[in-house]
C-alpha cells in the first residue's frame, strides 16, 4: 500500500473508535523518519485530549490494525493531540478553525503584507482561504492555497 492509501485505511479504522470516545479526528499521517515508519493519528475534543484518551484509542486501533494486517512495513503507532499550534491541512481542519486566529506563511510575498502574517480565518474552499487582518484598514485577503507554505492556529488568540 502507498502512503496515501495507508492514511485513508487508518482513517477508516480509527473514525468509529474516536466517535465512541467522543473525539474528533484531526489528521492521520504515515511517514518515514530515519530507518523507522510512523503511523500517527492526531485527535482532539473540546477542552483537549488526555493521555488516557490517547491510550484507549491506541489500544483499540492497534487491535484493528493487527487483525487486518494490511500494512506490510514495520511501523510505530502514535496517537496524540495535534497541539495548540496545529497546522491546517484538510478541508475539515479549515472548517473546524473558522473564526480562529491563524499564522500564515506564504511562498510568495503579498504587496504591503509580506510573506508572514497573522489574521482571523473567515472561510476556505478548495482553492482559496479568506483571512481578515487585524490592522487599521481591517483588510480581508483571499489567498490561493497554492501560495500557502503553512497555515496553523496561533498560540495566542
Amino acid at each position: 500500500m502507498k502512503k496515501k492509501e495507508i492514511e485513508e485505511y487508518c482513517e477508516q479504522l480509527v473514525t468509529p473508535i474516536l466517535e465512541q470516545e467522543s473525539l474528533k479526528l484531526w489528521d492521520v499521517e504515515y511517514v518515514k523518519e530515519g530507518p523507522d515508519y510512523y503511523l500517527r493519528v492526531y485527535a482532539d475534543k473540546e477542552g483537549g485530549i488526555t493521555i488516557d484518551d490517547c491510550e484507549k484509542v491506541s489500544r483499540a486501533l492497534s487491535v484493528k490494525l493487527d487483525e487486518e494486517d494490511k500494512i506490510k512495513d514495520a511501523y510505530i503507532l502514535e496517537v496524540s493531540s495535534p497541539g495548540l499550534t496545529r497546522q491546517l491541512k484538510s478541508e475539515r481542519d479549515f472548517v473546524n478553525s473558522i473564526g480562529r486566529q491563524v499564522d500564515v506563511k506564504l511562498y510568495k510575498a503579498l504587496d504591503g503584507i509580506g510573506k508572514e502574517f497573522t489574521g482571523i480565518l473567515e472561510g476556505a474552499d478548495e482553492d482559496k482561504v479568506s483571512i481578515a487582518l487585524e490592522n487599521e484598514a481591517s483588510e480581508k485577503l483571499d489567498i490561493d492555497k497554492s501560495n500557502i507554505a503553512t497555515i496553523k492556529l496561533s498560540f495566542i488568540e
